[in-house]
Parts: structure tokens; C-alpha cells; sequence
């Protein structure tokens, strides 16, 4: 221990008066470290210098804006007498600095996580409608469970009991909750408020304990009007008035989805080539989609052209579009209320694949659903859009024939029909 002599050789005054650079020994290891920068300016700081193993250690204590000379003598003495103890004083702060993380760490809630991670990535998500079903499956499931739990402490069993009240009843919903979660949990990893496997993880975890989502789910499509039925539906539609049937004409005829022809703008239509192309911040896949228009359909944008200058379907407000309600409202009306809007893509797909030899890949596209890179590429490199223009207009020609009189159908050879009705494509 220094002998007494030997210790408190600075003042107050003393430490604000110091210019030059260097160290100035206060004693018992305790140094102030007087530093000039490049600029010229002067910076103070307190060293505590230790011998370790026969080597010199010097351990900073703080600048003095921040650790008085009172305080830096009590670090200076703290530091001594770990040192009698036979500790390293650098060692064991930076295990204090470690335990007060990890402390930080057990207050930082699963709700903190999540809603950390939304304000990081909700801008880049593609609309609104995509962020509320982000917040309302983990407000809804996760929150009333582990929300107020710390994130470090989310283990299997917790995530268990969110999944097993709904995963055999509402199996896509829960799979949608698993996934979220596990997001959020890796988010805390990453952020290094939680250690240790994903208690969230599928593969080689939660797979061995929940059955596959697979072999539960029953699926369950949109009602859909057999295609053999399409003709007279149409005939029907054709005699209601109002821009809600057109749109749903429309709809029918482009095997477009509801949210996709109800935003559809005059910029996107393409009268002379007989296109509408939807930007990809409109698409379910986020890829803009090129529709090749029928006769009929150019002829139902041409009927509209003059009502709204933005809106191909314009709503009752003036510069807003056509409700998303408004065909299903239309349904009612016309008292089809076993049909969703979204169920006659399933009409038009099983007329593809039972009633024409199209290739699977064309009719996938011409629906905007995604198929594997080599076959689209392949289509791409070939006569697709031409393809697809053919394929709706058979679907227009199936749609005004009359049941029981032959349609001439201009696909990849003779047509084909199947007595079985195949089961609804899912979109």
C-alpha cells in the first residue's frame, strides 16, 4: 500500500490548470492524462496504472468532465483493493459492464423487441395492408402471452403456448404467427438481447413437436361458379347496371384479382396494343404484371373512358376508385351470395386446365401467379404474350357460347375436356 505521502499530490485548481502534455501522478496509480489534439484543443482523462503478470497496465477511469478528482481517488481505491484480493480491476469491470447488459437485457420485453423490428422494416414492406396483418397477429396472439415477458427468457414451451390453442383450427393463421415471431426473436439475437437457439425455429424444433402444417390444413377456396355455368352468370351480369358490374365483368374477363382491377388507372391501359400492365406496387408478387385485354374488355374500358380522369372505375366520391366492397355488394344483389369476387380466377383456371391444352406455365402466368425462374425465363425468351393474348380470348369466346354449341379454341392444339372436375386452383 503507498504510504500517505505519497497519495492526493493534485487539487482541483491543479487539474484545471494543467496545459501541458503528459501524465501527472496523483498517487496510488491514479494519473491524470493530459492530451493535445491535432486542432489544438486540450483533453483531460484519468488513468489508474496496475502491474499485472510483471506487465504495465494502464486502465482509463473517465474523462474529467464526466469523473471528478473525488471520484477518480475513489475508482483509483476500488481499483486497489480488488487488486489486494488478487483480481484483475479491468477484468472485473468489464464483467460488471457485461452483467448490467445482460441485466438491460431481462428488461428489454418480447413487445419492445417486436415493435423495434416494425418501426425498422415496415418501411419496406409493399402496402398498408401488409403491416396490419405484421401487428394484428402479434397484438392479437403473441402479446396476451409473452408481450410483457423479457425477450432473453422466450423459450420453447412459451411459444408453445401461443401455437397449440390455434394450431390445429386456424393452422395458417398460426403458421403466419410462427414466423413472426421467430423474426422478432432473431431480431433480439441480433441485437444481443437473447442468447441461444430460436425456441421458434421450424426445422430440427417446433417440427418435432407440431405436425406439419401441410397435413392439417383443410383447404378451404373461394366459392367458385363452374365454368360450365359462366355463360349465363355473364348474361345475367350484362343486364345490371352501374360501374360495380362492369368492373366485375371486367374482372371476370382478366382473371384479375379485386384489389388489382378496382385500383386500375387510365396511365396502365394501353389501347392501341390492347394492354394493361399493373405496377408491381399493386401486385401480390411485386412484380408488374402485363395483361393482354380481349375484345370485350377493350370494349368495357371504352364505355368508362369518359367518367373519371384517373380512375378506369371510379367510386361515388369524386377521385376516389370503386370500393372493394362494391362487387361483392353486387353479388348480393344479384342473390349469389355463395360467390366471392376472387372465386372466378378459379373458374377461369379450371376452364384452362380442362377445357384447353394450354401449358400450365401460361395459365399460371396469365392468373400473375409466380412459377419457377427456368420456366418463366423460357416462356420469356418465346411467344408468352402472344400466347396469353390467345388464351383470353378463348376464355371470352368459352364466356359468351352458349352450354351445349361448340367453341373454337385456339390453343396449342385440339381442346380437351375432362368429365371429373378438378379441384380449385389455390390463389
Amino acid at each position: 500500500m503507498p504510504r500517505k505521502a505519497q497519495m492526493n499530490r493534485l487539487s482541483a485548481s491543479t487539474v484545471a490548470s494543467k496545459r501541458r502534455a503528459g501524465k501527472y501522478h496523483d498517487g496510488g496509480g491514479l494519473h491524470l492524462k493530459v492530451q493535445i489534439n491535432t486542432s489544438g484543443s486540450i483533453t483531460k482523462s484519468w488513468l489508474f496504472r496496475f502491474y499485472r503478470g510483471g506487465r504495465e497496465v494502464w486502465m482509463g477511469l473517465g474523462a474529467i468532465y464526466d469523473v471528478s478528482l473525488a471520484d477518480a481517488r475513489a475508482k483509483a481505491r476500488k481499483c486497489r483493493d480488488l487488486l489486494g484480493e488478487g483480481k484483475n480491476p479491468l477484468l472485473e469491470r468489464n464483467r460488471d459492464r457485461m452483467e448490467a447488459r445482460l441485466a438491460e437485457a431481462r428488461s428489454v420485453t418480447f413487445e419492445d423487441c417486436a415493435e423495434a423490428f416494425l418501426a425498422s422494416h415496415e418501411a419496406g414492406w409493399r402496402n398498408d395492408k401488409h403491416r396490419g396483418q405484421w401487428r394484428n397477429t402479434l397484438e392479437t396472439y403473441a402479446y396476451p402471452v409473452i408481450g410483457k415477458l423479457p425477450v432473453a427468457e422466450i423459450d420453447v414451451a412459451l411459444v408453445r403456448r401461443i401455437l397449440d390453442p390455434i394450431w390445429y383450427t386456424k393452422t395458417e393463421t398460426a403458421t403466419r404467427v410462427r414466423q413472426r415471431v421467430e423474426k422478432v426473436l432473431d431480431y433480439a439475437s441480433a441485437s444481443q438481447y437473447r442468447a441461444g437457439e430460436n425456441p421458434a425455429r421450424w426445422q430440427g424444433n417446433l417440427k418435432e413437436l407440431l405436425p406439419a402444417a401441410a397435413k392439417l390444413k383443410k383447404v378451404r377456396n373461394h366459392p367458385a361458379l363452374p365454368y360450365a355455368q359462366i355463360h349465363s352468370f355473364v348474361n345475367v351480369l350484362r343486364d345490371q347496371e352501374g360501374t360495380a358490374a362492369r368492373a366485375l365483368e371486367f374482372t371476370i374477363l382478366t382473371a384479375a384479382r379485386t384489389n388489382e382491377v378496382i385500383g386500375a388507372r387510365w396511365s396502365e391501359i394501353d389501347f392501341e396494343n390492347a394492354l394493361w400492365t399493373i405496377p408491381g406496387d399493386r401486385m401480390k408478387a411485386g412484380k408488374s404484371h402485363t395483361v393482354p385485354l380481349p375484345p370485350r374488355g377493350i370494349a368495357i374500358l371504352k364505355y368508362l373512358n369518359d367518367q373519371d380522369p384517373k380512375w378506369v372505375f371510379p367510386g361515388l366520391k369524386d377521385g376516389n376508385p370503386l370500393s372493394n366492397m362494391a362487387m361483392l355488394t353486387l353479388l348480393k344483389r344479384m342473390k349469389r351470395t355463395e360467390l366471392t369476387v376472387h372465386g372466378f380466377r378459379s373458374t377461369f383456371r379450371d376452364w384452362a386446365a380442362e377445357s384447353t391444352t394450354y401449358p400450365a406455365e401460361v395459365c399460371e402466368m396469365a392468373l400473375a401467379h409466380r412459377i419457377s425462374d427456368t420456366a418463366e425465363a423460357a416462356y420469356r425468351r418465346g411467344d408468352l404474350l402472344e400466347k396469353r393474348r390467345r388464351l383470353m380470348r378463348d376464355w371470352q369466346r368459352f364466356i359468351e357460347t352458349a352450354p351445349g354449341t361448340k367453341s373454337r379454341v385456339t390453343s396449342e392444339g385440339s381442346s380437351r375436356r375432362k368429365q371429373s372436375h378438378a379441384a380449385s386452383v389455390k390463389t
